[in-house]
């Protein structure tokens, strides 16, 4: 005999109950041990289009927040971006995941990601509770360029991170404020550049001696091959290089992965690549046993 219980809104188990009880208790302990530490969540891709997805994310982030947690928000925006410029009929094109940014696509760049996005984040976090705050222009920016036949060249408005004012952030966060940053920085000539989010994440998360970094995207994660469906739960930063040697890790997942790298480099305690499209995937790698996604390690 199932014994049911009538509640609010319909009709449950007793499973029901204690699958919600146990599934507190196996979080338990994480919660206790996240209290007080920051968390880089690079938030983009898929998970930036389907009102579902988006809503899930939101409510990640604002509960890690209320249980004492400090997340840092850096998006992305390329479908955004990519929907603005067919538009306009100005062709995207990539070099190694990195967008080709000329002057009159760095407009749009801006616009976007500053004036639409950054917004948008911020507003539904306020909605949901939280105290959000939009940001964007790091310190200092140089261009970026790219070994083409062993030349330098320069794919256009395209920034390397050479300085962040980590100060700004860290007063936001002890103000229990949740900084949303949009990966647009200033050079020292006052020009805009355009900075790849997963790279921005990477070094803030460095520069903030973050616990974590988190950067979702549109995959399960890392595969072990190109002609197998296996996702590598774990990897090896000797083996991750390997895999970008081998064409195995391409496109949009290198510079998350070498974000990654960096940040591991630098100090953050561990590093994971997210399947932006499981919804709560936060939840489910901070606080349950198994977690999900690639972890890279040391």
């Amino acid at each position: 005999m199932v014994t049911r219980f009538k509640i609010r809104g319909g009709e449950t188990t007793m499973d029901t109950f204690t699958h919600k009880a146990n599934t507190l208790i196996e979080a338990f302990p994480y919660v206790q041990s996240w209290v007080g530490k920051s968390v880089v969540i690079k938030y983009g891709g898929n998970a930036m289009i389907s009102s579902e997805l988006i809503n899930a994310v939101i409510e990640d982030i604002v509960l890690l927040k209320q249980i004492g947690i400090n997340p840092v928000i850096v998006h992305g925006g390329g479908p955004d971006i990519t929907n603005f410029l067919n538009k306009l009929n100005i062709k995207s094109s990539f070099y190694d995941g990195l967008r080709v940014t000329d002057s009159e696509t760095m407009e749009i760049v801006q616009m976007v990601l500053v004036g639409k996005t950054n917004k948008e984040i911020v507003s539904l976090l306020n909605q949901k509770g939280a105290k959000a705050i939009g940001l964007c222009g790091i310190d200092s920016n140089e261009q970026y360029k790219i070994n083409i036949d062993g030349k330098e060249t320069d794919i256009g408005c395209v920034g390397k991170i050479s300085k962040i004012n980590s100060e700004i952030l860290e007063l936001l966060i002890k103000s229990k404020y949740i900084p949303v940053i949009a990966p647009i920085g200033v050079g020292i000539n006052g020009i805009s550049y355009n900075i790849n989010a997963d790279i921005a994440a990477g070094e803030i998360a460095s520069a903030i001696k973050a616990e974590k970094l988190m950067v979702l995207t549109d995959v399960e994660g890392v595969k072990a091959s190109n002609d197998s469906n296996l996702i590598l739960s774990k990897i090896q930063v000797c083996d991750a290089n390997k895999l970008i040697a081998q064409g195995i890790i391409s496109d949009g997942m290198i510079p998350k992965v070498k974000s990654c790298i960096e940040a591991l480099s630098n100090g953050v305690s561990s590093v994971h690549i997210l399947d932006g499209r499981m919804p709560h995937c936060i939840m489910l790698e901070m606080f349950t046993d198994q977690g999900v996604g690639t972890m890279i390690i040391n």
